[in-house]
């Protein structure tokens, strides 16, 4: 019998993407065919539930309606224009509606857009250096907050974000955050910070304090409900800018637009939007009361790419969509049936430490800070049609990123396949 020569198409791609992508990219053994709603379907037809969004980019599903119909209607006007050349309707709306639903503190509010949460992040040190005069930035430990020079410095992970790729940006001190699980209080957060300010740097020159009010790649740390109003009474005493960072967990992905919102009483001095705003398409942005946007001199900000009108006409169909109370009260429910289900799994097995999260916005931590366990469980659910990934300092967290939209028999197919994933890796 003679042997077949044939090549997969999925064998195929990845040969290529080998031979032509460079390594340094991280990639899974995934070839993408096809992706709608909470499904994504590889090139063999193989068809997964997704739990990843595309790192949190997919809060509304894979090719949303009224995403994919405003997308279109954009097409036959123009793909691009360059904002800083021509003025378009789609970019001010996309502020507009920013501005009509930003928990920032002032009642007149302004944005810029980007291409990228990285982007956006590096924007929002520089409009606050601009307003205050001041150099200094101040983040946190389990901090990610891009992968540019200054938000790599920003970013608190060493492997692999900033292994090798010194020297860093300057004037970026880091500060501890709470995290209860592993013994770190609100009071010893708060503690450090000021430590911060005697050993370190003179508060008089912080601009801003950067911090997300559910850490991501951190391992979807949520802030304690006392911390964020004892951070905010610090900055203001010193004059610091309050820069909240909702690039993953923003959108929806909390059961409110904005996860700051959890927190009675918090209006930060800008926020920082990204990856789901733009419905699958990028899109970041920056919002803040009128006279911190407008420090920034006129040709100080911008960027050709920035507020694509794809990407607005996508995001406004997405802002329209998030701020419904009815999308908000499913994602609320979706995160109690997701909460129930990975607290049961949790009382079954000692290995896993803790379940954590704002609504939907869900995590469990395994006690061992290892990754061997979470990459078993990752590897697991893929091969039973299930895409999860893992995040964390130590990489021991799985993070659930389950679109919003997700219906009750999709939801049920990828918790059940979450259970037995955990059940065979533990």
């Amino acid at each position: 019998m003679s042997q077949t020569t044939d090549v997969s198409v999925h064998d195929r791609i990845l040969a290529e993407r080998a031979r032509y992508v460079s390594a340094g990219v991280s990639t899974p053994k995934l070839v993408v065919s096809h992706a709608d709603g909470a499904r994504v379907t590889d090139v063999d037809g193989r068809s997964f539930v997704d739990f990843a969004g595309g790192i949190g980019c997919q809060n509304t599903g894979h090719r949303f309606g009224p995403v994919v119909e405003a997308v279109r209607e954009q097409l036959d006007e123009y793909l691009h224009q360059c904002f800083m050349v021509g003025v378009y309707e789609p970019y001010v709306d996309v502020c507009r509606r920013l501005a009509e639903v930003s928990p920032c503190v002032g009642e007149t509010q302004k944005s810029i857009l980007v291409n990228s949460g990285a982007e956006a992040v590096e924007n929002a040190v520089k409009i606050a250096r601009s307003a205050t005069g001041r150099p200094a930035v101040v983040v946190f430990d389990n901090a990610f907050h891009g992968r540019t020079l200054l938000t790599m410095t920003m970013t608190a992970k060493v492997k692999p974000y900033k292994a090798g790729f010194g020297p860093f940006a300057p004037e970026v001190y880091r500060a501890p955050v709470p995290n209860p699980y592993r013994g770190v209080s609100t009071d010893d957060a708060i503690a450090g910070l000021k430590r911060l300010f005697k050993a370190d740097v003179d508060p008089a020159t912080v601009a801003c304090a950067v911090l997300e009010p559910v850490q991501g790649e951190g391992g979807f740390l949520p802030m304690p409900t006392d911390y964020l109003a004892r951070l905010q009474e610090l900055c203001r005493e010193h004059g610091i800018l309050y820069v909240d960072d909702e690039v993953q967990s923003g959108v929806g992905r909390t059961g409110k637009v904005w996860a700051v919102e959890h927190y009675d009483g918090i209006e930060p001095d800008l926020l920082v939007s990204g990856k789901s705003i733009g419905g699958g398409l990028p899109l970041a942005g920056v919002t803040g009361r009128a006279e911190i946007m407008d420090a920034v001199p006129a040709g100080g900000l911008g960027g050709t790419f920035g507020g694509n009108p794809l990407s607005c006409a996508a995001a406004i169909a997405v802002l329209d969509a998030v701020t419904e109370p009815g999308f908000l009260e499913q994602a609320t429910e979706l995160g109690q049936t997701m909460r129930a289900r990975l607290e049961a799994l949790a009382a079954r097995h000692e290995a896993i430490g803790e379940v954590r999260g704002l609504g939907p916005m869900l995590a469990f931590e395994l006690a061992e800070q290892a990754p061997e366990q979470a990459s078993a469980i990752v590897a697991a659910a893929f091969e039973r049609g299930l895409l999860l990934l893992a995040c964390g300092m130590y990489g021991n967290v799985i993070r659930l990123l389950a679109p919003l939209t997700i219906d009750a028999a999709e939801l049920e197919e990828g918790l059940a396949l979450l259970e037995e994933s955990v059940d065979a890796a533990l």
